[in-house]
C-alpha cells in the first residue's frame, strides 16, 4: 500500500523503515530537508513540503502522521485538511487529547474527509518489535489502511494465545479498531497512565533496596544488594516480570548506581489527561494520581526512585531527561 508519512523523527523514520520493508511505499516529509534525503536513499519517495507529498499520493490518499502533540499535529492536519479531497484519510499517530481528534474529525469531514487517531505503543524498539496500535475512526477508513496496521504491528510472534479466545480479534495481532473518532487515543491515553504507575512500582521497589544500606537501619538488618542483579533475575519466571523490566535491567547494567540521570522527570501529557478523564468519571485512581504527582515532585527533589524513572524513559522511548 502506498502511504504518506510526515514526521521522521524516533517514531515516524522507524515506522516508515518497517513499512518498506514490508513492501509499502512511502511518500515521507519532514522539515529536516536532510532527513528526508537520509529516507529517499533508503528507498522511500521524498517530498519538500505538504503539497509536493499530497500531489505524489494516488488517491484516495492516506498520510499518517507523526509529529508531536499539540500545536504541530494542530497545524498539520488543518494544513492537509486543505490540501485533501472527499475520500482521503488523515491518520494522527501521535499522542494527541482525545477531544481533539473528535473535533478535528467533525471538522475535515464537513469535507468528506476520513480521520482516524491511532494511538502508537513501541517507542525507539517499535521497528523490530512492531508497534501495539490503538485505533479510532469510521470503520471503513481503518479497514481501508488495514495493510499498514497490520505491518507496523507485532503480530502473533511468540507470544502464546490467551486461553478462551478464539482467535478472531485483531487485537491478538496487536492492533485493534476500538471504536469511533477518539476512542484509540483514549485507550492510549489510559494505557500511558497506567504506564506511569507501574514504573512508578518499580522505580519504589528498587529505591527500597538502594536504601536497605541505611546506617538509621539495625547493622543486621542492612543488606548491600546487587539491583542490576535483582532485576535480571525478576525477568526469569517472577509474577512482576514486563517490557518495562526488561528496559530497567538493560538501564541498571549499563549504569548499576544510574549517575547518568538526574531524577528530573518528565510527563509528555497523557498521566494529566488520565487523571482528569478519572475525575470527570468520578473513578478513584489514587495509584495513577500519586504517580503523576511523584514526577512533579521530582523536579524539586531527587532520588533514586525517580532516576530509575528517567532510565526506563530513555530505554523505551529515547527521552532524555534535562539536568
Amino acid at each position: 500500500m502506498q502511504i504518506g508519512m510526515i514526521g521522521l523523527g524516533r517514531m515516524g523514520g522507524n515506522m516508515v523503515r518497517r513499512l518498506m520493508k514490508d513492501g509499502h511505499t512511502c511518500v515521507v516529509y519532514d522539515r529536516g530537508a536532510e532527513v528526508v534525503g537520509a529516507f529517499v536513499k533508503e528507498g522511500a519517495t521524498g517530498a519538500k513540503s505538504l503539497e509536493e507529498l499530497v500531489s505524489k499520493l494516488q488517491k484516495p490518499r492516506a498520510v499518517w502522521v507523526m509529529v508531536p502533540s499539540g500545536g504541530p499535529t494542530e497545524d498539520t492536519v488543518q494544513s492537509l485538511a486543505k490540501l485533501l479531497e472527499a475520500g482521503d484519510t488523515i491518520i494522527d499517530g501521535g499522542n494527541s487529547f482525545f477531544k481533539d481528534d473528535v473535533r478535528r474529525s467533525k471538522e475535515v469531514g464537513k469535507k468528506g474527509i476520513q480521520y482516524v487517531d491511532a494511538g502508537t505503543s513501541g517507542g525507539v524498539w517499535g521497528v523490530e518489535r512492531g508497534y501495539c496500535l490503538m485505533v479510532g475512526g469510521p470503520k471503513e477508513a481503518v479497514q481501508r489502511i488495514e495493510p499498514v496496521l497490520r505491518t507496523l504491528a507485532p503480530g502473533r510472534g511468540d507470544i502464546p494465545a490467551t486461553p478462551g479466545r478464539d482467535g478472531k480479534s485483531t487485537a491478538e495481532l496487536g492492533y485493534l479498531h476500538c471504536g469511533p473518532s477518539g476512542a484509540g487515543h483514549f485507550v492510549k491515553m489510559i494505557h500511558n497512565g497506567i504506564e506511569y504507575g507501574l514504573m512508578q512500582a518499580y522505580a519504589e521497589g528498587f529505591d527500597i533496596f538502594k536504601n536497605a544500606t541505611s546506617e538509621q537501619l539495625p547493622e543486621e538488618l542492612r543488606y548491600d544488594l546487587n539491583v542490576a542483579d535483582i532485576a535480571e533475575l525478576w525477568r526469569r519466571g517472577s509474577v512482576v516480570s514486563s517490557w518495562l523490566l526488561d528496559l530497567t535491567s538493560i538501564a541498571l547494567a549499563e549504569d548499576p548506581k544510574l549517575d547518568a540521570y538526574s531524577g528530573f522527570v518528565q510527563d509528555s501529557g497523557e498521566g494529566r489527561w488520565t487523571v482528569e478523564a478519572a475525575v470527570a468519571e468520578a473513578v478513584p485512581a489514587e495509584v495513577l494520581t500519586a504517580a503523576l504527582y511523584t514526577r512533579f515532585r521530582s523536579r524539586q527533589q531527587h532520588t533514586f526512585a525517580e532516576k530509575l524513572l528517567s532510565a526506563m524513559r530513555k530505554q523505551f522511548g529515547g527521552h532524555v531527561e534535562p539536568k
